[in-house]
């Protein structure tokens, strides 16, 4: 199998699986999945706003959902964790599932969007859109959308932290799309700088003196040795015997 070939195919499977947990974990507050393959197998990461309802009495929820994705989507030894969402208005999946129940309850649709989108901005995001088409109120499909905050649409940053998410909801004139897209606040951009108001504390460097290196002393083996010292031995006689010839 080809490079490409390979990453279309773990694209499509990735999309299944998160269809397939957001139909059955509906009520638990379904917030996306993370697939990772370890040496032992896959590791499978579930967030939801309940993982009590993910995990179900005794476990017996979490092991249905480890046989289903090994029969079905062909996932070899899945290991299921459950995340718990921490802050519900940066999911976009938990998001779009709130609008889409507020529609399927008889709310307006503009009431939904803007109730959405100012509890997402009171929560602290940098940014955020949603959009719901569809039938709203003639037989002509169109969509409305909502924005706010600060939220760019092209560039690393939007690439990197926006999220995005999708829901479908069926009414009696037709179904309804709902797509949330979601800057969270921890999201840094180039053009953003900061400026410290003091200046860092400097480094002291201490110096430290290193010693000198100790003179090598050559030592000479021993028959050099010897003649050194026969040698010193006849300068010195030498030596005598011109001073005793002086006198």
């Amino acid at each position: 199998m080809s490079i490409v070939k390979r990453f279309i195919t773990e694209a499509i499977k990735k999309t299944e699986i998160d269809e397939f947990l957001q139909k059955k974990l509906e009520r638990a507050g379904y917030g996306g999945v993370d697939l990772s393959k370890t040496p032992l197998g896959t590791h499978v990461v579930i967030y939801a706003m309940r993982p009590g309802i993910v995990i179900g009495r005794g476990g017996e929820t979490i092991k249905d959902l480890a046989t289903t994705l090994e029969e079905n989507f062909n996932i070899s030894n899945p290991q299921i964790s459950v995340s718990e969402i921490e802050v519900p208005e940066f999911n976009a999946f938990v998001v779009a599932s709130r609008v889409a129940s507020a529609l399927q309850r008889g709310v307006h649709f503009r009431r939904a969007g803007f109730w959405a989108l100012n509890q997402v901005m009171d929560a602290g995001a940098l940014g955020v859109e949603i959009v719901i088409s569809g039938k709203l109120r003639t037989e002509r499909a169109r969509f409305e959308k909502f924005r706010a905050g600060y939220f760019p649409r092209c560039g690393d940053a939007a690439l990197k932290y926006m999220k995005k998410a999708e829901a479908h909801v069926q009414l009696k004139p037709g179904i309804i799309g709902v797509k949330v897209k979601i800057m969270p606040p921890d999201a840094q951009f180039p053009d953003k700088i900061q400026i410290a108001e003091e200046l860092p504390p400097e480094e002291k460097v201490e110096e430290k003196e290193e010693p000198l290196p100790e003179q090598e002393v050559e030592e000479l083996p021993e028959e050099q040795a010897e003649e050194k010292m026969e040698a010193e031995e006849a300068s010195e006689e030498t030596v005598e015997g011109e001073e005793e010839a002086e006198e």
